[in-house]
């Protein structure tokens, strides 16, 4: 009887702590800094700030995603940059999704890149959702590649669909951009060699959520990439390329974070003579 009533005590304190620690750890918004300095990044361009999202999920922070579009508008970002899954597709509700895109593209100039939850709308869907998140503001990237310009200056920007992410479609997408500085959006970050061998300088990724559950720096698991994985946030070397791996900001399958609370990513880029993409640190939002 004792033990039972111990055991009772014991869950009645415990399942209401794990439960608000979720509740939090889920909804606990931070901010990572990143500076990308290279030689190919112009001087018009030194300080150009990129803010990153990736896996939204449909998830709001606060009523119509308040807190998130506070956050961003007060990092003052130059571009935002979105690298898919701004919807689940488990659950999906694609009105939240473009009012996102509405809200942001009025914060900073918005580009958005599919990935694997998008793309497995039906074809005729994929269509009529692209349209309407140009018409909501967005610049769709799904084999497509921009031009930033300040002043004489120019960078490349160029987006490619989670679907279409070969190596003869990310070659042709950035042929052409010479010694141009190139940033690529693309939802995988495991494939950050082939991205640099293509061209990129700089991509920005995350599918990976982080891995879901950390135990100090160690990612428990993520898609693709199973139990331990290695891209799963922060930055990563492939060469004179790197990659910036955004933790996420949604869930889908695992619908819950341990030590790994949703993020917004910041990278700064600074024209320097030698290339080097740095982290300087995560900080609380909120």
């Amino acid at each position: 009887m004792r033990r039972s009533k111990l055991a009772f005590a014991l869950s009645a304190v415990t399942i209401p702590t794990a439960l608000a620690y979720f509740l939090y750890e889920n909804n606990r918004l931070t901010v990572s800094d990143y500076i990308f300095e290279s030689e190919k990044v112009p001087e018009s361009f030194d300080g150009f700030r990129i803010a990153h999202i990736s896996d939204l999920h449909n998830k709001s922070f606060g009523k119509n995603n308040k807190r998130l579009f506070e956050l961003i508008a007060f990092e003052s970002p130059d571009i935002i940059v979105i690298s898919g899954d701004l919807v689940d597709s488990r659950h999906t509700d694609k009105e939240v999704a473009l009012d996102f895109l509405r809200v942001a593209s009025e914060i900073a100039p918005t580009f958005y890149t599919t990935g694997n939850h998008e793309d497995r709308f039906p074809e005729d869907e994929m269509a009529e959702f692209l349209r309407a998140a140009e018409k909501a503001g967005a610049t769709v990237l799904t084999h497509d590649r921009v031009t930033l310009s300040i002043g004489n200056d120019k960078i490349y920007l160029c987006g490619i669909a989670d679907k279409l992410r070969s190596c003869e479609n990310l070659k042709s997408l950035m042929s052409g951009t010479g010694d141009a500085f190139t940033i690529l959006i693309s939802h995988r970050p495991q494939f950050g060699r082939l991205y640099g061998r293509c061209g990129a300088d700089l991509t920005f990724s995350g599918h990976a959520h982080g891995g879901q559950m950390r135990l100090g720096c160690l990612s428990v698991i993520s898609p693709d990439q199973g139990f331990f994985p290695k891209y799963t946030s922060g930055i990563h070397h492939f060469g004179k390329s790197a990659t910036v791996i955004s933790r996420g900001l949604g869930n889908s399958l695992i619908p819950v974070r341990i030590n790994n609370p949703p993020e917004l990513v910041l990278c700064k880029i600074k024209c320097k003579k030698a290339p080097l993409l740095r982290g300087a640190g995560s900080r609380q939002a909120d």
